[in-house]
């Protein structure tokens, strides 16, 4: 998703475009992966998106709208674990539908690692479900075989999907960017619902200004049920996040090691900023499946290690302790 946002911002023509990160995990690593927009770009750290969104994302959202810089397109990146359910009703159910448009729901599959196992996850259904466009990437990685079965098999759970292929997340910008896919019709009914929702919590806000700790913990829940019932997802999976931070470097030797024999099947996405003693330039380090890249770069602040480790039921004083085993 950060490549294809890359892509996006190289290759914008004329647009002005607002990017808006939030990634799951304790450091705003994409914010330095991505190339530098400065002012263009606004940067959630508000969490996981799909749990504190409404408010994170709205504000961020008017941030934009109110600069005196017009942006033509906001492109919103979601977590990898994320339901994009409660982002559209923040566009649909709230006042922003008087000042924007959705224009789409673009989700990407890695072609080469993907299976039907993965729709065991309710969040990677939902993601295929809700998209308006399904980019299939690494397709250079994939048989072509694995590549027409990954597009049958998406097309049982998405009816008519519409299905890009791309490799290093380039794809020709006019079929994803101001395509008017998205139909707010399909959310009609959630949107009225969200908006009842919403009214009713205000009243009921208003209706009792004292309660004890307990109750308000209880009220809050049945308040917002609606709002989060659609991020259960992340525990009944057992998605976590463990982020690790260091001001000295890796031994690399050491670092290799650790990704060839001890790394965790359960983990499924890595990435991060390396610091190790053998080079003088910042390593850009992304891990998708038992795939990982580095990219050599000239260093922008001082020297550290940044990594988050996302995965399965993943055990994190562990995880953490191996990570400090290859510093030098």
């Amino acid at each position: 998703k950060t490549t294809l946002l890359n892509h996006i911002l190289n290759n914008r023509r004329d647009l002005k475009v607002a990017v808006l990160v939030n990634e799951f995990g304790d450091i705003n690593i994409d914010s330095q992966l991505l190339v530098s927009m400065d002012e263009d770009m606004v940067e959630l750290s508000n969490g996981c998106i799909c749990c504190t969104i409404n408010d994170g994302l709205v504000d961020a959202v008017y941030r934009v709208l109110e600069r005196e810089d017009r942006v033509d397109y906001m492109v919103i990146e979601t977590t990898g674990v994320a339901d994009p359910l409660p982002i559209i009703l923040t566009f649909l159910g709230t006042e922003l539908r008087d000042f924007t448009r959705l224009d789409s729901i673009i989700t990407l599959v890695d072609a080469e690692t993907f299976t039907p196992e993965h729709f065991e996850s309710e969040a990677a259904l939902k993601q295929i479900t809700c998209a308006d466009v399904t980019i299939l990437n690494k397709t250079d990685l994939a048989s072509p075989q694995k590549v027409k079965e990954l597009e049958a098999y998406i097309g049982t759970v998405k009816v008519g999907a519409r299905i890009l292929h791309s490799q290093h997340g380039k794809v020709s910008l006019p079929l994803i960017l101001d395509v008017g896919y998205n139909n707010p019709e399909a959310y009609a009914d959630l949107v009225q619902e969200e908006i009842e929702q919403s009214q009713q919590d205000h009243t009921h806000d208003a209706s009792r200004s004292e309660y004890d700790h307990h109750d308000h913990k209880e009220h809050s829940h049945h308040a917002h049920e609606h709002h989060h019932h659609h991020s259960d997802h992340l525990d009944n999976d057992g998605f976590v996040s463990i982020s690790f931070e260091s001001d000295r470097p890796f031994d690399v030797r050491k670092f290799e090691t650790f990704l060839q024999d001890q790394l965790p099947q359960e983990i499924f996405r890595g990435k991060g900023i390396l610091w190790f003693t053998e080079s003088d330039l910042r390593n850009v380090f992304q891990l998708s499946g038992p795939r990982f890249d580095l990219q050599a770069e000239e260093w922008r602040t001082s020297p550290k290690n940044q990594l988050v480790f996302i995965g399965r039921n993943l055990n994190a004083d562990t995880l953490r302790q191996q990570l400090t085993n290859c510093l030098a």
